[in-house]
């Protein structure tokens, strides 16, 4: 069983038609294998989680993702070769249709993969994630991760403060809205004491491309699945 999902999903498809080919890992988020695979998850983040978006509704995948985390936690040395051959097989077939080679470890996760010599080991692979663990976006910001590996930071009902620096470290910022703006104004924090800023508001539901968004903006998700639910301020109800 390959560990990658490839070209599974509506966004990564679009990637095709820019000449991309994307795999994603997918594990289990949160707390639910047992392991914390989200240390930065808010509480509307966790009810909100695309885990159960699409095919992650059927119990076989989720008991999978379950299994892939007790396997990559469990057994870690084993699973990163594993992961490496799925990578190799992904990169030559990308090279041979003469397209690039993306992969997303942090489908529904947010592991510090950084850790691992996985980037260092396929240069010629565009890696790129989400994460809502501030010191990772700075450290992306400060150009201190692999040059192959792209960050966007991700808000929540609870980190503005974490959004205003990773954008000041030059790090895009992902928000989710109930209607898709093209611009938005950050105008309050309780934590922090500044002018309000507009940015530019990009279109991330277009793809799953983030390494091809220009720097300093936004990134704009409508809100999907349970999020559509959401009373906590993770959703940013601008409708």
């Amino acid at each position: 069983m390959s560990l990658l999902s490839v070209n599974s999903d509506a966004k990564t498809i679009k990637g095709v038609k820019r000449g991309v080919i994307t795999g994603i890992l997918y594990l289990a988020p949160h707390k639910v294998s047992g392991y914390n695979m989200c240390a930065g998850a808010s509480q509307g983040c966790i009810q909100s989680c695309l885990y159960t978006a699409g095919r992650g509704k059927m119990n076989s995948v989720q008991h999978a993702r379950i299994r892939k985390t007790k396997y990559f936690m469990e057994c870690r040395d084993l699973f990163l070769h594993e992961l490496a051959i799925d990578i190799k097989k992904l990169h030559i077939k990308a090279m041979r249709k003469n397209m690039l080679t993306a992969v997303r470890l942090n489908g529904t996760s947010d592991f510090p993969w950084e850790t691992t010599s996985i980037m260092d080991d396929f240069p010629d692979v565009q890696f790129y994630d989400y994460t809502k663990i501030p010191k990772r976006a700075y450290l992306y910001g400060e150009g201190k991760l692999p040059k192959n590996y792209h960050l966007t930071f991700s808000r929540s009902e609870s980190n503005m403060a974490d959004c205003l620096m990773a954008l000041a470290h030059g790090c895009n910022v992902s928000f989710v809205f109930k209607s898709l703006p093209t611009q938005y104004t950050v105008d309050s924090c309780k934590s922090w004491d500044y002018s309000p800023v507009t940015y530019k508001v990009v279109d991330g539901d277009q793809d799953d491309l983030r390494f091809f968004d220009e720097k300093n903006v936004i990134v704009g998700l409508k809100a999907k699945g349970e999020a559509r639910k959401d009373t906590s301020g993770f959703v940013i109800n601008n409708a």
